[in-house]
């Protein structure tokens, strides 16, 4: 595979950007390579600046539902583009995508826009503890919640792989405002609050967990999580970045039968393009400013053309049912036969999934390097770390899996 043009742009992308990236898991250094840079997107596919062709399974880290430069969102875009870039103002694409998001969720009776999932996250615990009065939260071992400063305590993801148990530059007195609960154990979390209780503003959870691997739900211990929190008056907020609108017109919360008191949003409700949202229900989502006390702000969200890139795509997914339940099924085939490779070759797969997203484990970042360089050098890629989701997209086809499986035979009979 061609790649004398990727690597003088990153030598070019070194001088200037630290670490020739900017977001640490796209640096590739996990699978010790270098990164790609990429020219371009069209449905499945990705493209670098030396001509290679890759089905792309990362897709945007999930937020390219319908995959890259999609006709109808390109088209939103362009004639967004021309009515002004932005306003520092409301404008109809901002109530309508709100609409959109309350019916398809109805548990969200107001909902605030900001852009970014981090900045989603770090609002609804302002806004837990403004409203309880509380200042702990809890979070579950390696979930990952964004890179706000309290929120990097055990947050796996792009800490694991790079091998960074938390990061410099948190003080500890940030830290003391997190306690870490082990995953799936409800047990332990009650323990925490029989100590904690009252002091306890709110637990964050990701229903499906996406950043040490694919976790599918458990939606007994999120019945337990919801029925402790209410005991204890302690918020419930569902991190549904990543899950949200990802394998049906809706939340996992649904799916699940849960009602939490805050759920966060982001990558598909844009389009692909840079968003977060928090909401609630009215009571909790008043105390938000100008209403209430608990100030929060944005100069560019709600952007318009952010805004009308997501209400097209979820006019497109409103009515997309088959084609959830479509590439679902794609994905456990994907699963399931690159497994079943591993045993008649020996090799130690270790796979997850649940909807439309997936991991592949080796146990082995050695492992892990080989197939990862071999299946790039076949034109799949896949997230460059075993800690990443990977996920399809509507774009994906039959035969982009097939193709795709072709290259991991070879994979793994190298291995």
């Amino acid at each position: 595979m061609k790649s004398r043009n990727n690597s003088r742009l990153i030598r070019d992308a070194s001088r200037y950007l630290v670490g020739g990236v900017n977001s640490p898991v796209r640096s590739f250094r996990y699978v010790g390579m270098d990164p790609k840079v990429i020219r371009k997107g069209k449905g499945a596919y990705i493209y670098d600046y030396d001509g290679n062709k890759y089905i792309d399974y990362v897709i945007s880290w999930g937020a390219a539902i319908l995959g890259h430069a999609h006709p109808a969102v390109v088209k939103s875009i362009r004639a967004a583009v021309k009515q002004g870039v932005h306003f520092g103002a409301t404008t109809v694409p901002e109530i309508e995508l709100a609409q959109r998001i309350h019916n398809a969720i109805p548990l969200i009776e107001k909902i605030r826009f900001v852009n970014s999932g981090t900045e989603a996250v770090m609002a609804a615990v302002r806004l837990a503890r403004g409203f309880t009065g509380r200042d702990l939260i809890i979070k579950f071992n390696n979930s990952y919640h964004g890179h706000a400063d309290y929120l990097l305590v055990k947050a796996g993801s792009g800490l694991v792989t790079l091998g960074i148990p938390a990061s410099l530059g948190v003080p500890r007195d940030y830290a003391k405002t997190v306690l870490i609960a082990p995953g799936a154990d409800a047990n332990a979390l009650e323990r925490i609050f029989s100590k904690y209780g009252k002091q306890i503003a709110a637990v964050l959870v990701e229903p499906v967990g996406g950043n040490y691997g694919v976790t599918p739900p458990d939606y007994s211990f999120l019945s337990r999580v919801r029925d402790i929190t209410k005991r204890y008056g302690a918020q419930l907020i569902f991190d549904e970045v990543i899950t949200g609108f990802r394998f049906h017109y809706g939340s996992v919360a649904e799916l699940a039968g849960i009602t939490p008191d805050l759920i966060c949003l982001g990558k598909i409700i844009g389009g692909g393009l840079p968003i977060g949202a928090y909401g609630g229900n009215n009571e909790i989502m008043g105390n938000l400013a100008p209403l209430g006390k608990v100030y929060q702000a944005s100069t560019f969200a709600g952007n318009p053309i952010v805004m009308q890139a997501g209400v097209t795509t979820l006019e497109i997914l409103e009515s997309a049912a088959k084609e959830y339940s479509r590439i679902k099924d794609l994905t456990e085939y994907l699963v399931l036969h690159l497994k079943e490779q591993g045993k008649k070759n020996n090799v130690d797969v270790r796979t997850s999934f649940w909807g439309s997203m997936f991991s592949v484990k080796f146990g082995s970042k050695r492992l892990f390097r080989k197939f990862y360089r071999i299946l790039l050098d076949n034109g799949v890629y896949f997230a460059p770390s075993e800690f990443e989701a990977d996920f399809l997209s509507l774009a994906h086809t039959q035969q982009d899996v097939d193709e795709t499986l072709r290259a991991v035979y070879k994979a793994l009979k190298k291995l």
